[in-house]
């Protein structure tokens, strides 16, 4: 088992390496695709991969529970997923069915936010489907 230290530093190292790799990338690079891991294993535009990081560091911080929550996540980071978590959630309804519930349309952004990553939960509306 590794001390807390050395996760620290495993983190860091990884963040350094990936940080790297896309300083180093050329434009074809940026162009390609990439494969998300933890889905189904389908492919996703390489330039994508940033936001989904970035995703994956608000969110996941947040669930540290070290004093850090959805409150605290970048307003920007709020703005761009938000649009994308949206898109997501009307693709996989029926046409004709994608509206938002107004319970949470009335939500501030970054607890409609939490809402689509199943951080929140509001009475009466289904939580989404898992992306």
């Amino acid at each position: 088992t590794k001390s807390a230290e050395q996760l620290v530093v495993d983190v860091r190292t990884s963040i350094y390496l990936l940080e790297a790799a896309w300083a180093a990338a050329t434009e074809t690079t940026w162009l390609g695709h990439g494969i998300k891991s933890h889905s189904d294993g389908s492919r996703v535009a390489l330039h994508e991969l940033v936001l989904m990081r970035w995703c994956e560091t608000e969110v996941h911080h947040a669930d540290l529970d070290l004093g850090f929550t959805w409150r605290d996540w970048n307003p920007l980071f709020v703005r761009y997923d938000l649009d994308r978590r949206l898109m997501a959630w009307r693709a996989r309804k029926p046409m004709g069915l994608t509206v938002l519930p107004d319970a949470i349309t009335q939500l501030e952004p970054n607890l409609r936010l939490a809402w689509f990553y199943g951080r929140h939960t509001v009475d009466g509306v289904p939580a989404p489907d898992p992306y």
